[in-house]
């Protein structure tokens, strides 16, 4: 991967210009590069690295859910969060998230954990790094992904308005301060995860988010998978 040939959406591309050009970002690409010079296997694949903007350009985000790691085992890392391809099993935080959109709109859940459909109708499916080592959970935390995504993040706040940032756990939460909530609405919630003990039950951040992009006069999201 390098600066000058990162395969990434037009809008994006011009959003984000200045940050590929800053030395943290030389950082992480001379990271990858070295990585898989040395044979590490990384996820996702170089060419899903900017899935999540490649299908959801900056003019099109209205809600943003924020991940942390992609999926490290192999096949299940597609560039968005909390998402897999349809032929992997549902992983448990995303299926807790299914419960939930079928407690909250009635929504049978879906057979699949291929969340395409919701990034193409605006919400920006964002994990604060995006890379990850084989089978090492956390393992790219470091190596500056988060300067990246934190840009992401308050380029939205400042550069648009009446967003919904839907922040699921502690480390989500944290991104709140890069949020001006007086052009935007942050619901935030317990993660999902199995371990948080169904804390995340009884959020109803999807028929929420749907009454607020009403209100807004914006077209809600299908949160139904075919």
């Amino acid at each position: 991967m390098q600066g000058g040939n990162i395969k990434i959406e037009e809008s994006w591309r011009k959003i984000l210009e200045n940050e590929f050009k800053k030395p943290y970002f030389d950082k992480i690409t001379q990271f990858l590069n070295q990585s898989r010079a040395e044979n590490k296997i990384i996820y996702p694949s170089e060419s899903l690295i900017f899935n999540a903007f490649n299908l959801t350009p900056f003019d099109k985000v209205k809600v943003i859910i924020i991940g942390q790691d992609p999926y490290h085992n192999p096949g299940q890392a597609v560039g968005l969060s909390f998402s897999v391809s349809k032929d992997m099993k549902i992983p448990p935080s995303l299926r807790n998230v299914y419960k939930e959109i079928e407690s909250d709109l009635e929504i049978e859940r879906p057979a699949h954990g291929d969340l395409i459909t919701w990034a193409t109708q605006g919400v920006l499916l964002l994990n604060a790094m995006l890379t990850v080592e084989h089978n090492k959970p956390g393992s790219h935390r470091k190596i500056g992904w988060q300067n990246f995504t934190n840009a992401v993040i308050k380029l939205l706040s400042d550069r648009k308005e009446k967003l919904i940032f839907l922040l699921w756990g502690n480390f989500a939460k944290g991104k709140r301060e890069l949020i001006d909530e007086t052009k935007h609405v942050v619901l935030d919630a317990a993660h999902p995860s199995p371990m948080a003990m169904n804390a995340f039950s009884g959020c109803r951040h999807f028929s929420k988010t749907n009454e607020i992009l009403l209100t807004n006069q914006q077209i809600p999201i299908n949160w139904g998978l075919a």
